[in-house]
């Protein structure tokens, strides 16, 4: 196994990964204790997909390490063509367990439209009122949809509840207006690419008490694990290349991500568990 970067002192949490079975089909286990010996003492793990039996899995491991991890559950953009009256129940549902921190991830992605336009742009609008119903913060999702993404967060009124910009990948405009809105920016892997200038430029520019880190894995593995299927441990190569950017110790994006973390969803991540 390639080898990870030294722990930073005060533990690292992952706001964003998912650990379905299909990603992970020996079990979530072992990419755990992995993380936990990078260093990684937190883990947000989303659960969206197809139908809400990620959302189950997700609920259920935050159930069975509540001193760690905490479950975000939403339709993912891609499936917004699946939300009706029923799914929309259960996720209700699901959304009030208090494993649950967020409502997510949601949002729109206009690059692959697997689901249409129109669709993806109902679907967000419902979900944000979902989670002003329960009262928890949301993720989002927006690739190359920006302009829609701010216009509903701001008819919606998703100030009312705040959340994530998930995997940021914007520039510095759209920053501020979610930053605005009570929105915080968590960095992926896409941070340690050469090409990303404009998520440089936020991720140096940003309030150090607005900026998160996480992996998204299975996706986005971090430069030098490009390529390799991604799992939380490899947080702290984003977190090392966010210190770089803001001139800062490891051990310091450590504290403050994890504070923000903290925050964020509304719950203390211990290293317990």
């Amino acid at each position: 196994m390639t080898s990870i970067a030294a722990p930073a002192k005060a533990g690292l949490i992952d706001t964003h990964c998912h650990l379905d079975s299909q990603y992970f089909p020996k079990g979530e286990g072992e990419a755990i204790a992995r993380a936990q010996a990078a260093g990684v003492t937190g883990f947000v793990v989303v659960g969206v997909g197809q139908d809400l039996s990620a959302a189950r899995h997700a609920v259920a491991i935050a159930r069975g390490r509540p001193d760690t991890i905490a479950a975000a559950v939403g339709i993912h953009p891609h499936d917004a063509s699946t939300l009706n009256d029923a799914s929309l129940a259960e996720l209700e549902s699901l959304a009030r367990d208090p494993a649950v921190a967020a409502v997510g991830e949601i949002g729109l992605d206009y690059h692959y439209d697997h689901s249409p336009r129109e669709v993806q742009r109902a679907a967000f609008a419902r979900l944000v009122g979902l989670a002003r119903e329960v009262k928890k913060p949301i993720v989002i999702h927006t690739r190359e949809a920006a302009k829609d993404t701010l216009a509903i967060l701001q008819s919606e009124g998703a100030r009312d509840v705040g959340g994530v910009i998930h995997c940021f990948s914007e520039d510095r405009s759209f920053a501020e207006r979610a930053l605005d809105m009570g929105f915080y920016l968590s960095f992926s892997g896409i941070l340690t690419f050469k090409g990303a200038k404009s998520v440089h430029d936020v991720a140096a520019w940003a309030p150090e008490d607005r900026i998160l880190v996480e992996t998204d894995s299975p996706y986005l593995a971090p430069v030098p694990l490009r390529g390799k299927s991604c799992e939380p441990a490899y947080v702290i190569h984003t977190a090392q290349r966010l210190a770089e950017l803001r001139n800062a110790d490891l051990s310091r994006i450590a504290e403050v991500t994890s504070a923000n973390a903290a925050q964020a969803f509304r719950r203390t991540f211990s290293a317990a568990g």
